[in-house]
């Protein structure tokens, strides 16, 4: 069996290679290790053999990860985020890559605020028009980014988007040229207190394509931890 080092290893070299087919500097490239469901003492091994990047699904999950590990990541909330959560995630989440409606925006504006900070979020965007995922419309998300300018104490740093669950990562490139183009147009528009550093796509079936087409934050699970029990 595999250790987390290995697997690590062997996502850095798919990772290397999918950049050089692009043109691109590996290092550009950010893995964020999801972490849904498994417990402490593999994430501490995955921070030990160079993780520093965790991301969680759930912020109550989180809520009882987080006290447990001392060493230095960033922690990445890559699940929907409720409303009424928002203060909790506020508390542990240093980048938000699901935000999809102006009221929880507007929420988290109103918590940053209360705590003095401002709070990075990336915009998710379902690119794949399944009825089961969260996020906007492409065709909503000019319109949403221009009516977040508002909101003095979030910082919209990109965006983010779940491909569909396929058995060809080729099927899935569209969605995420999709999000690369929606960026550009973004980009082209220079709202204010918009930033589109980051585009979060590609999971451990399609996190190559991904890269191929841009992404800086891939949201790698499996293919570190194994199956989830």
């Amino acid at each position: 069996m595999a250790s987390i080092r290995d697997n690590l290893e062997r996502i850095q070299d798919r990772i290397a290679a999918a950049a050089a087919r692009t043109g691109r500097d590996p290092s550009s490239i950010q893995l964020v290790a999801v972490s849904k469901t498994k417990p402490v003492s593999l994430i501490v091994e995955a921070i030990d053999a160079g993780i520093t990047d965790i991301g969680e699904n759930r912020v109550q999950e989180a809520q009882s990860k987080h006290p447990q590990i001392d060493q230095p990541v960033k922690w990445h909330l890559v699940g929907h985020l409720q409303r009424n959560k928002v203060r909790h995630a506020l508390q542990i989440f240093d980048l938000i890559h699901s935000v999809d409606s102006l009221r929880l925006l507007a929420e988290i504006d109103r918590r940053s605020a209360q705590l003095n900070r401002t709070t990075e979020v990336l915009v998710q965007v379902n690119t794949s028009a399944e009825p089961s995922k969260y996020g906007l419309e492409p065709d909503q998300t000019l319109n949403f980014i221009e009516s977040a300018h508002p909101y003095p104490h979030v910082r919209i740093k990109g965006l983010m988007t779940i491909g569909a669950f396929l058995p060809d990562p080729e099927a899935v490139r569209p969605m995420f040229v999709s999000l690369r183009q929606l960026r550009d147009k973004i980009i082209a528009q220079q709202f204010p207190n918009v930033e589109m550093d980051n585009l979060s796509m590609g999971m451990t079936n399609d996190f190559e394509v991904a890269v191929e087409e841009g992404a800086n934050l891939i949201r790698v699970g499996t293919a570190i931890f194994g199956e989830r029990e």
